[in-house]
């Protein structure tokens, strides 16, 4: 179902959220941001909700990263009843987490790149979540000398990264 209200629905996020801190016992501290330049569509909202998290549960969250607030992201979107195209539209961060791990991504797709160029074999990365794989593809999809790829099924998933001339060939 698309968001018609985003205040509504950080609201209702936010219900949410209070009554998973008070039943799982957490000490946490939160506070959810509608981001100002999110514009409401024909299908809904294009932007995310924001969750900064702080106080003695955020050191386990910051150890934890990224499961737990993946786990509370997920959970989230169930409650707020978003279709799995729409579930980019919550974010949770701890400690500026997310920001720490983008810069680590990008820097991990230069070397990578790097890597490809000077020995003209792909390079395959460990498995990683969607968001992390989108963010590599992202980081490398100006550099016209190489190609990105996810492949693999499941946890299993993973970004290889090829030079253009070798790229693998899918058969239709």
């Amino acid at each position: 179902m698309p968001i018609a209200d985003k205040v509504a629905a950080a609201n209702q996020l936010n219900e949410f959220l209070k009554g998973i801190i008070r039943l799982g016992g957490f000490q946490l501290k939160y506070r959810i941001t509608v981001d100002p330049s999110w514009k409401t569509t024909a299908t809904g909202i294009r932007r995310r909700f924001w969750s900064s998290s702080r106080g003695l549960t955020a050191r386990f969250c910051w150890r934890a990263m990224p499961k737990c607030l993946r786990s509370l992201e997920l959970l989230s979107t169930n409650a707020l009843r978003l279709h799995a195209g729409e579930h980019g539209k919550v974010s949770f961060d701890c400690g500026n987490q997310r920001a720490l791990r983008l810069q680590e991504l990008r820097t991990a797709a230069n070397v990578a790149a790097e890597k490809v160029r000077r020995t003209g074999n792909p390079y395959a990365f460990a498995p990683m979540n969607s968001r992390e794989r989108r963010m590599v593809h992202l980081a490398l999809r100006d550099a016209a000398d190489l190609h990105t790829e996810s492949e693999g099924e499941g946890r299993e998933r993973h970004l290889v990264v090829y030079p253009k001339d070798r790229a693998p060939r899918h058969e239709d």
